[in-house]
């Protein structure tokens, strides 16, 4: 189980302490944006080039969600803080959804690359796309808002910004210069 601490918990799915789901999910992300993007370059110049970079980037962004997804799902099944925040379960959901309209993304590309954007793959790409911005977006609030994913830090320099200081009642330059012009 993830081990709770008071800034969050750490993950199961971790090589020392880091979380391996948020360094694999940039993969798919890119891809299947990537292919929205380059169906949207197909439409612009009608060059069969990026039809089929947008058929490469759908199956690039289908295999490497499946590897990102199983990081998370340990997660999600050995953390009960995970479980129990709808948060949790709306991202895999959006997630699940975004690789199911991947998958018919690429069917509906089979046969001609070139003629499958100009009918129904723009339209699943465009939903993709804003279905990834709303699924990163929740991923975002589970790792700041929620604390999945923390890293445990017991050294003693680490308290230091976790403790208030008592400050004089003097305002921070932060780059304002004085009265000599200088810093």
């Amino acid at each position: 189980m993830g081990r709770y601490h008071r800034h969050g918990v750490q993950s199961t799915a971790a090589i020392a302490g880091h979380p391996i789901h948020p360094m694999l999910i940039v993969f798919p992300v890119a891809f299947l944006i990537g292919a929205f993007g380059t169906d949207i370059a197909f439409l612009v110049t009608q060059d069969p080039f990026w039809a089929q970079g947008s058929y490469w980037l759908l199956i690039a962004g289908i295999v490497t969600a499946l590897v990102a997804a199983v990081p998370g799902m340990i997660d999600f099944i050995t953390i009960d803080r995970v479980r129990n925040v709808w948060v949790s379960w709306t991202h895999m959901v959006a997630n699940l959804v975004v690789v199911g309209l991947a998958l018919v993304n690429v069917g509906v590309r089979l046969d001609d690359p070139a003629a499958g954007v100009q009918g129904w793959g723009i339209w699943l790409s465009g939903i993709q796309t804003a279905l990834l911005m709303f699924s990163g977006w929740l991923g975002g609030e589970l790792a700041y808002r929620y604390g999945i994913g923390a890293i445990q830090d017991y050294s003693p320099k680490a308290e230091q910004f976790h403790v208030e200081v008592d400050r004089p009642d003097v305002a921070p330059s932060y780059g304002r210069r004085n009265s000599s012009g200088s810093l």
